[in-house]
């Protein structure tokens, strides 16, 4: 059994197998060799040891990781899929055993990746320069653990746990409590309040090719390293092209087989519960009330975090019927306030993370594939856009959605009543296309059933616009559409300087600027800034009125869930229903947006917008090695450009799209894709932050799929030969 890696210019890895199995050990080893440090940190995330090596900072995310019983529910998980489905649980042990086999050549040594004479993988021939070993390691006083077979499945669970955003359930509680129950709908996210991504189909009809293209832009958090990996996995079964996740084998959202091509957006479903529980120890333990009316034991134990330069800290682990209590006890929270929350999420229901579907969509040649493996799909529920080269077409959610009460999914329910238990699932609908498109940029519309908030239809809105200008489109054309700057939420802030009157000097020549404006957030507008300006003085202001800063007490909920109860980002996010809505609870608006205006004319913004919505990624640890200034960013959160910042806090922005795609049907080596970053998460990497460039300036990297033609520009390929294969 053997596999080859080579290298595009890029530095992307290509992948070519002997089996599926083996290619999975080699895409193993090929992301322990380019994301070690972001393997290990994932790690120790979904296990909650990451306190350990990153310090206090980290703790309640691992008190959170342990109480809602992540690695566990991984383990309940992958020993599920033994029994289910044995192929793919070992095909996810190969790629375990590949990045143990990866993640070796970062603890010391001169072997391969260490630039030793073992290393015969290299790029482009002008990358002459060997990848080192992350030097996170060393900084952090960590060595490389070791990957257990239930590991890549915990790393899904902790990325996406928090994805369904079950916190937001705290806040209308909470909102509800300080401001009645009409405020739930003024703050809702569709006003807006959350980012997604960006995705659109058109079909043969509209394309210049008579095939279909698939494109879009995941927005997630961005990270670095990033989130997602540019791959191609290649074996006598299946030859795939796409973005995977760091530490899970294959690629699961985006991809393309050469005969058919899928990808995803965030459905915005609400898939996870919160239940209030009375709680009461005995000499046995801890009991709960259940909606029989009877106590039933809980299962209870402890754990121990240890905490980089703290010493240890104790947790009690606690779960009741409904599921693990993530907040809170039997005396209470932290504050003494009577509470304890459980949450109940699909996986630790059924014991399946969907990990069932990566294979067959690897294996998928027709969208009728696509459909299939991805019944099987469990979580985070998506909306899927697929198409085919014979012409099929397909656009469907795919995840498990319980049936249950409404009020399950508007805020926590009491566990000790009846009437809030999981019934059965929902149908993931399905949809077809109008005037050969379909566009999902999270609003309300297919997966509506299905969910309580979306996003604004502005992202959606503006794209469906852009198609709808030009009858036929061709592959490279789509790019333009990524990067569009246009920002639809802007209409209600700029009427209300529109009606402004009685303005001083500096404040009229302000107001006049704005109004000018065309209502593009680039970086180079000052316009946009002087909007950007106004807009956080008045969220500002807004959120320190004596009728609303109440609100900003908020429960004493772990510190992992406070950002979904921060006031002021619910303000910014809200603030087009705050500024229409009828009535504001008396709000004076109009002296609130003119005071506003005032405040930001006595200081107006010394620049244009990009000077101060620049790119902040999240790292683990910091990088000494980052450049000083961090770039300049165009577009705003409302953009189909959506790089998001919190209006009245910063303009920089921690969220945009996390990766680029176009996916051509007619000819799989006319798409295109980019990442924030690089294929490479080390420092020092010739391709650490090679893409970088074109990802700012909106521009797509070749995706290269002809090995023949990697052969030519690879000046050697990494040739991995295993007689035997090693259980992880």
């Amino acid at each position: 059994m053997s596999a080859e890696t080579y290298r595009d210019a890029w530095g992307i890895p290509h992948l070519r197998a002997d089996s599926p199995g083996e290619l999975a050990r080699a895409q193993g080893r090929v992301t322990a060799r380019d994301r070690a440090w972001q393997l290990e940190a994932e790690r120790h995330r979904a296990q909650g040891t990451s306190a350990a090596f990153l310090g206090p900072e980290a703790l309640s995310w691992d008190r959170l990781a342990r109480r809602a019983r992540l690695a566990d529910t991984a383990r309940r998980c992958f020993t599920a899929l033994e029994e289910k489905d044995p192929e793919t649980a070992a095909w996810v042990r190969a790629y375990v055993h590949g990045v143990n086999e990866g993640l070796a050549l970062h603890r010391g040594g001169d072997g391969p990746g260490h630039g030793g004479p073992g290393d015969r993988d290299s790029s482009h021939p002008r990358d002459t320069t060997r990848h080192p070993p992350a030097p996170e390691f060393a900084r952090a006083a960590l060595v490389p653990g070791r990957w257990e077979p239930w590991t890549p499945l915990a790393v899904w669970l902790a990325t996406h746990i928090l994805f369904a955003g079950f916190p937001a359930k705290l806040w209308r509680e909470h909102i509800t409590a300080r401001l009645g129950p009409d405020a739930v709908a003024l703050f809702a996210a569709d006003g807006p309040g959350t980012t997604g991504s960006n995705g659109w189909l058109l079909s043969g009809e509209r394309t210049t090719t008579g095939h279909a293209l698939i494109a879009g832009d995941p927005h997630r958090w961005i990270e670095d390293p990033g989130v997602y990996q540019q791959v191609h996995l290649s074996c006598p079964e299946f030859d795939v092209v796409g973005l995977a996740v760091p530490g899970v084998p294959g690629i699961a959202h985006f991809g393309h087989t050469g005969t058919v091509a899928w990808a995803i957006t965030n459905a915005m479903s609400d898939y996870q519960d919160l239940y209030h529980e009375r709680l009461r120890r005995t000499g046995a333990g801890v009991e709960a009330l259940g909606p029989d009316g009877t106590w039933r034991r809980a299962a209870r134990h402890t754990e121990t975090i240890r905490v980089a330069g703290e010493g240890t800290v104790e947790v009690e682990v606690i779960e009741t019927d409904r599921g693990p209590v993530i907040a809170g006890g039997p005396e209470g929270l932290d504050d003494g306030t009577p509470a304890a929350l459980s949450l109940r999420y699909p996986p630790r229901v059924t014991s399946d993370l969907g990990f069932g579907a990566l294979l067959p969509l690897l294996r998928a040649r027709t969208v009728a594939d696509v459909d299939r493996a991805l019944d099987a799909w469990a979580e985070p529920v998506n909306v899927v856009q697929a198409a085919d080269t014979g012409g099929g077409l397909l656009h469907r959610v795919a995840g498990r959605v319980p049936v249950r009460a409404e009020a399950n999914g508007l805020r926590p329910v009491p566990a000790w009543k009846p009437g809030h238990e999981w019934t059965g699932w929902h149908t993931p609908p399905r949809a077809g296309l109008a005037d050969g498109a379909a566009v999902m940029a999270n609003q309300r519309g297919l997966a509506t059933p299905l969910g309580v908030e979306f996003a604004a239809p502005h992202r959606a809105d503006r794209i469906a616009a852009l198609l709808a200008g030009r009858r036929r489109w061709s592959a490279a054309d789509l790019s333009a559409i990524h990067t569009d700057t246009h920002l639809g939420s802007a209409g209600p802030l700029l009427d209300h300087l529109t009606a402004l009157t009685g303005l001083g000097p500096e404040a009229t020549d302000l107001r006049d600027r704005v109004l000018a404006w065309d209502r593009r957030m680039d970086a180079r507008s000052t316009g946009a800034a002087a909007y950007a300006a106004v807009r956080a003085a008045v969220v500002r202001r807004l959120a320190a009125h004596p009728v609303l800063a109440p609100a900003s007490v908020a429960p004493a909920y772990p510190e992992v869930l406070q950002p979904w109860l921060a006031l002021v980002p619910r303000v910014a996010y809200a603030l087009e229903h705050l500024l229409r809505a009828d009535d504001l609870y008396g709000i004076d608006r109009a002296a609130v947006v003119r005071a506003a205006l005032e405040e930001v004319a006595a200081r107006p913004p010394a620049g244009p917008w990009g000077d101060t919505h620049r790119l902040t990624p999240w790292r683990a640890l910091p990088d000494p090695a980052a450049p000083a200034d961090a770039p300049a960013l165009s577009g705003d959160h409302d953009c189909v450009l959506c790089t998001s910042s919190v209006p009245g806090l910063t303009d920089r922005a921690a969220r945009s799209p996390a990766a680029r795609y176009v996916w051509d049907l007619a000819d799989r080596g006319n798409s295109r894709w980019v990442v924030p970053h690089g294929a490479s998460g080390t420092p020092g990497s010739p391709h650490h932050r090679d893409q970088q460039p074109l990802w700012l300036a909106g521009e797509l990297v070749p995706v290269i799929t002809d090995f023949d033609r990697l052969t030519l520009i690879c000046t050697h390929t990494h040739t991995h030969t295993s007689t035997e294969e090693t259980d992880a």
